[in-house]
């Protein structure tokens, strides 16, 4: 069988493998339930996985990475730390000079772009069955470079990353074939028909850079490294120097399946840096390079936003919880301590500030004392963090050195201190850099405190005049500052609608009266978005149709 006839065969035989799985997958979008076909519960697995894990990070670390292209490469960087063993992990990754990317980008794009949309969805989703089969791996991978502890690690970077790279797939073909490729175009003009034959296709806008962040490496990246993938664009993965591990076992397996069907490996790159010697915005502001998807600070990400590119971005921001009456304060503020610790509070959905009524808050049991409420927080987070079985697995370590400096000198940012950080003891990691969530309690006037991000377990406690004045506060923030999301606890109806309308119409969704093991932190694919893109915390939204749709172009012909 001559090549080329294989290689259609073969990609075709892809889509027909998957095409069940993508049809449910187009089906979830449009009911938004519940919908993941890759199991959150490391049980669902091979007895033997997370022992082959172990085996594999071990053998991994103080080597090179040889798994990935290798064409023209310049040498071997890496400098990834583990904040749990706060040693370098050693593994060190080809690198090449932003020029040969480029090279290598520019003509993998040819042919991936002349690939049918349904042979990109065969090969994009038999990537993430191959990437499923590395979930363990990868969740060591995560650890040892971002300090997320195990079952974070393991569920994040592994499963909920797999569904947001198949929830943009999935949008990606939904948008892509909502158009027909062809149609006959007849106009009457009474005596004679004017006749046209037209033709439609979506034209990829080109190279696409992501850049990834240090703390959910996978996570982050892959809803725009999919989205742009399956839209015809050849990409460029930037990770941050400090978290490529992870990411470098999904390239390594992507770029598998693209060899295993006739295409170049090139279509997915891993571009690597060190702190010292970046090539990020080398890579930015070349002309070749199209569309960009990044996450991280706002600084450079309002910097990524100036550029002459289409651009999706989640910068920082600042969310709010709004206190106001509840049935069960206890599981409220348990709900809360948990939110504000996990992964310690490293998550672009974390909570940081707490709007509290000076009045107190209303209970089944009757009115609780603002004073009392604080107080509760504080011993809430501290039964959480002291508990040998559950602290050191929520919390996890702080992935950079920045982060526990902004924590252990947070008492010293004003306002009265309720709850003073702490080192708590991690029996299987000993050397880990771990911090307790801090909690500080100003005045609502005290906006020099609160109203900036003090990324990290750093959790503020705002005195309000009232719940009108928390919500009006709240809303100042998002304006200002941009936030993800905002919780909220409230048991009347014509508060709830405040606080609705009030928030949503800054672009803000809001999680009313969370409690067990609901938790405005997570955000489900195929149902929720994640941002919404109409507030300083980013301008793009995970995954709605604009984040495929600007990444092509749709043109026509006509022929009569």
């Amino acid at each position: 069988m001559p090549i080329q006839l294989l290689h259609i065969y073969t990609t075709m035989s892809l889509f027909q493998k998957h095409e069940a799985l993508l049809k449910d997958a187009l089906n979830a979008l449009i009911v938004r339930t519940y919908y993941s076909p890759y199991p959150e519960n490391p049980k669902a697995y091979p007895e033997d996985a997370d022992a082959l894990a172990k085996n594999w990070i071990s053998a991994t670390m103080n080597n090179n990475y040889t798994a990935l292209d290798q064409t023209d490469s310049n040498g071997w960087l890496g400098e990834e730390v583990s904040p749990f063993l706060q040693v370098g992990i050693g593994v060190r990754y080809p690198s090449f000079t932003h020029e040969t990317i480029l090279k290598h980008a520019s003509l993998a794009q040819t042919a991936w772009a002349n690939t049918s949309v349904n042979q990109r969805t065969g090969i994009l989703i038999e990537a993430l069955d191959r990437i499923k089969a590395r979930f363990f791996d990868i969740a060591y991978a995560t650890m040892h470079t971002t300090g997320q502890a195990y079952m974070m690690s393991f569920q994040a970077s592994g499963p909920h990353a797999n569904d947001r790279a198949l929830e943009a797939i999935a949008m990606g073909y939904k948008e892509l074939t909502s158009v027909p490729e062809k149609a006959e175009w007849i106009k009457s003009f009474g005596k004679f028909d004017l006749k046209m034959n037209k033709t439609w296709k979506p034209v990829p806008k080109g190279i696409s850079l992501v850049i990834g962040c240090s703390t959910f490496p996978v996570w982050n990246t892959v809803p725009g490294l999919f989205a742009a993938l399956i839209t015809g664009n050849a990409s460029i993965v930037k990770p941050h120097p400090k978290a490529i591990l992870a990411i470098a076992i999904v390239i390594e397996e992507m770029q598998k399946v693209l060899a295993e069907n006739g295409l170049p490996k090139q279509v997915v790159q891993l571009a690597v840096d060190t702190l010292n010697t970046p090539i990020t915005k080398n890579l930015a502001e070349n002309p070749l390079v199209k569309m960009i998807d990044f996450t991280g600070s706002s600084e450079f990400g309002n910097y990524i936003e100036s550029l002459t590119k289409t651009t999706f971005t989640e910068k920082a921001g600042v969310n709010s919880i709004i206190l106001d009456s509840v049935t069960d304060l206890k599981a409220v503020l348990g709900n809360i301590a948990f939110s504000a610790s996990l992964y310690s509070g490293q998550m672009c959905t974390a909570p940081q500030n707490i709007f509290v009524s000076k009045d107190g808050v209303q209970t089944a049991e009757g009115l609780v004392t603002y004073e009392e409420v604080v107080k509760g927080i504080a011993a809430a987070i501290t039964s959480l963090v002291d508990n040998p079985k559950a602290g050191p697995g929520t919390i996890g370590a702080i992935q950079a050195e920045a982060t526990y400096k902004r924590i252990l000198d947070a008492k010293n940012l004003g306002g009265n201190l309720v709850l003073d950080s702490k080192a708590i003891v991690n029996e299987e990691f000993k050397d880990a850099r771990i911090a307790t969530p801090v909690v500080i309690e100003v005045d609502k006037s005290q906006g020099a405190v609160y109203n900036r991000e003090s990324f990290g377990p750093v959790l503020f406690v705002i005195k309000t005049a009232g719940l009108k004045d928390s919500v009006a506060l709240a809303e100042n923030l998002v304006k200002e500052k941009g936030a993800l999301t905002c919780g909220a606890y409230t048991t009347n109806e014509e508060a709830k609608t405040l606080i609705a309308t009030t928030m949503n119409n800054v672009f803000v969704p809001v999680s009313f009266n969370f409690t067990g093991a609901g938790f405005i932190n997570s955000h489900a694919a195929f149902s929720d978005f994640h941002l919404t893109g109409g507030n300083p915390a980013g301008n793009a939204s995970f995954a709605n149709s604009e984040f495929v749709s600007k990444r092509f172009v749709w043109v026509g012909n006509r022929e009569m």
